[in-house]
């Protein structure tokens, strides 16, 4: 365990144990989940080993029962049936601090059937922010902004170059802590084709790994964007029910996340189509094989990076905030007003928070901010402009201006 590097799931996970009998950590593969539960575990099962799983498939009750608590059941879903034992185990013995379980897949989470529910407390822990890359303890930008907090521009804040260089060298922590973009890279590369070839065809057998890759590099290049289903389909070359399929298929696997379209009675021709992202700005290095130089190169990808990494922090770090979230985006038909995250909180008051690739912000670039503002009256508490320069600063009645870095500051 020499060399963790601390997580901020670390205590809300330790907290959740000390007060309830089972806690499942969900997060896409090799995110971090095993490392960070097992150092609570006494006894550890991985799942995903033959060996290890040939007795909780033939008797799960059995198989636990001699087990010191807590128990670290690590990649559930290589058997199923595990989850039925621990309902059974917590029925029996509601005691805290038993079980622990991780997964790399979300199939039978949301089902009616899943024996989880009631027993089962749900994390999610995602890939790992620059605040965790660095060690620094900061709250979370949703606190932050309730609290009215001055958002303070970290003191080593990188300009656009350094901006990209943070996104793809992605929040994976085994790529993220390698020096080298192109033995990064590499990883990247490699995790996105056992994703495709092994992952996913473990979850549903008899998926073309080619299809599917066409249909996930498609994915990667409309990241943070509202894109036309007919687009994707055009461009990855199949039909209408197998994309579905596909999109459900990578939303299982935890490596793409849908950013739901925001309604309000008060507002009205609001688009309806949710965005499409990617849970982590690395994959579309591993999908396609770009570079910090070749993103500088396209304006339209270098905007969908930038914003892909900073949902990312923001949604990663909310989940172990001390308010609780629900996050979104706005587009009005046509596209005359657009705002790229829409955090909705409490009796439903407003964050809106833009990203820039812009060094020096004007209002011009808040100005659906201020749309929504002067829209929604007092639910609206605050916009913030998240962009690449160096200052933090007012852009009017309840906008501002601050650099991405505050995010980690």
């Amino acid at each position: 365990m020499d060399g963790y590097l601390p997580r901020r799931a670390d205590q809300t996970l330790a907290q959740l144990l000390e007060q309830l009998p089972a806690i499942l950590v969900v997060g896409p593969r090799a995110c971090g989940k095993t490392t960070t539960a097992q150092r609570l575990g006494r006894s550890v099962v991985r799942l995903d080993r033959d060996a290890e799983a040939a007795a909780f498939r033939a008797d799960p009750d059995a198989a636990l029962a001699g087990l010191e608590r807590p128990v670290l059941l690590d990649e559930w879903q290589a058997v199923p049936g595990v989850v039925g034992a621990v309902k059974r185990a917590v029925d029996q013995d509601s005691r805290p601090g038993q079980f622990l379980l991780t997964g790399s897949v979300r199939a039978d989470l949301e089902a009616d059937t899943w024996p989880g529910t009631g027993r089962v407390v749900r994390l999610r822990m995602g890939t790992l922010t620059v605040g965790e890359r660095l060690r620094r303890e900061t709250r979370p930008l949703v606190d932050r902004l309730l609290s009215g907090d001055v958002l303070t521009p970290a003191a080593d804040t990188p300009d656009l170059r350094g901006y990209l260089e943070l996104a793809m060298a992605s929040g994976f922590p085994e790529p993220s802590l390698l020096r080298a973009p192109s033995v990064r890279g590499r990883w990247l590369e490699s995790y996105v084709d056992q994703l495709l070839t092994r992952d996913a065809t473990t979850l549903e057998p008899g998926r073309d790994p080619a299809r599917l890759r066409r249909y996930f590099e498609a994915y990667a290049l409309s990241t943070a964007g509202v894109v036309t289903e007919a687009t994707l389909l055009e461009a990855a070359g199949i039909d209408r029910r197998t994309a579905a399929a596909y999109e459900r298929l990578l939303t299982n696997l935890l490596v793409v996340e849908a950013l739901p379209a925001w309604s309000s009675n008060r507002l009205k021709r609001l688009v309806r189509t949710h965005k499409r992202h990617l849970a982590d700005p690395g994959l579309l290095v591993g999908a396609l094989g770009v570079d910090v130089a070749a993103v500088l190169r396209e304006g339209d990808l270098l905007g969908r990076v930038l914003q892909t990494f900073v949902v990312q922090q923001i949604r990663t770090e909310a989940a172990f905030a001390e308010t609780s979230a629900r996050f979104y985006h706005l587009r009005t038909e046509q596209g005359r007003q657009e705002v790229d995250l829409l955090v909705e909180v409490g009796a439903g008051s407003v964050l809106g928070i833009e990203v820039k690739a812009s060094a020096a912000p004007s209002t011009d670039d808040a100005k659906h901010l201020a749309w929504l503002r002067d829209q929604l009256g007092d639910r609206f508490v605050v916009g913030v402009v998240l962009h690449t320069g160096p200052r933090s600063f007012t852009l009017g009645d309840r906008l501002v201006a601050a650099p991405i870095s505050t995010l980690w500051a």
